[in-house]
């Protein structure tokens, strides 16, 4: 009796919400086709795929690409390179957005406010082939419009480009200029929702604006913050594979080379697919672990995770 009641229950939301579920479906079949079929890929980093067997005919090698991953020499140059980039991406950009949207919260007028929030919206819409232009057009040391001031003062030039020292805060400045503004979208949600009453009662006792920032807006959207950061340790291992490629070049490829160029180089360029494909197994298992291990953390010190 309680199965058919529970079936008619379930009958009835499906047709008083049937419009909503039919708005679902494009979202479901997205990821049903983009984002799982595909995942049925990952079997070929067990198998020696060759094209001329076909996916299913491949003679299976278990965990031996796993193997020469691990022992090849350029393994650990792979994960220092790709561990420093989002090491800096933790230090410099995940706070950039939440600085931001905390000073973009302070503008009082709106005019000026939404003039502002517009204007750093736009980088997020270049391609980083553009971007990529734009930072030679700056700092290469023909023409360069930087190192024409540096020359003009200092008589020297800086080869920004070609030097390895250099390449890591390229990265890091282009990631910062073109996603720190878009990034403030989430933060200036958050506090929009925080209660005006606060700060009444916060300036009633005395307090400035550094201690209401303090104590009632950073509280107020640390959830936020937490949920974020616990999304962006899924992506420690993952650097962004166009920006790499783009600014990577003969000088500067013992500190540009990390897993994503690497996967492109020996998937695409020299035919390894199954080997390639171990290489981004492994990638999405550490984020996954990572994630997990965050989250578990998280809720471990009494903050809200993502499950």
């Amino acid at each position: 009796m309680k199965s058919a009641a529970s079936n008619g229950s379930l009958i009835r939301r499906w047709q008083r919400d049937k419009w909503l579920y039919l708005l679902l479906l494009p979202g479901v079949l997205y990821f049903l086709v983009f984002k799982y079929i595909p995942m049925w890929g990952v079997v070929l980093a067990f198998k020696n795929y060759q094209p001329f067997l076909g996916f299913m005919k491949s003679d299976w090698v278990g965990m031996e690409h796993f193997r020469n991953f691990f022992q090849n020499p350029d393994f650990v140059k792979l994960l220092r390179n790709t561990l420093l980039l989002s090491l800096y991406n933790l230090i410099f950009f995940f706070p950039a957005p939440i600085i931001l949207a905390l000073l973009l919260n302070e503008v009082r007028i709106a005019l000026y406010k939404k003039a502002i929030q517009t204007l750093i919206y736009i980088p997020h819409f270049i391609s980083m082939v553009i971007v990529a232009s734009i930072s030679y057009v700056f700092l290469t040391t023909e023409g360069g419009v930087v190192n024409g001031l540096l020359q003009q003062f200092t008589g020297q030039k800086i080869n920004f480009l070609a030097d390895p020292e250099w390449f890591r805060p390229i990265i890091i400045l282009q990631t910062i200029w073109k996603e720190c503004g878009f990034g403030t979208i989430i933060f200036l949600a958050a506090l929009a929702g925080v209660d005006a009453e606060q700060y009444e009662a916060a300036i009633v006792d005395g307090a400035n604006r550094w201690r209401q920032l303090w104590h009632i807006t950073l509280p107020s959207i640390k959830s936020t913050i937490v949920i974020l950061l616990i999304l962006r340790m899924g992506d420690v291992l993952e650097n962004g594979f166009e920006q790499i490629y783009l600014m990577t070049n003969a000088l500067n490829r013992e500190v540009a080379d990390v897993f994503d160029t690497y996967v492109y180089l020996m998937g695409i360029t020299q035919g390894a697919f199954s080997y390639s494909t171990a290489v981004g197994l492994f990638k999405s298992l550490v984020g996954v672990f990572l994630v997990f291990t965050s989250n578990y953390l998280a809720r471990r010190f009494g903050q809200s995770g993502i499950y």
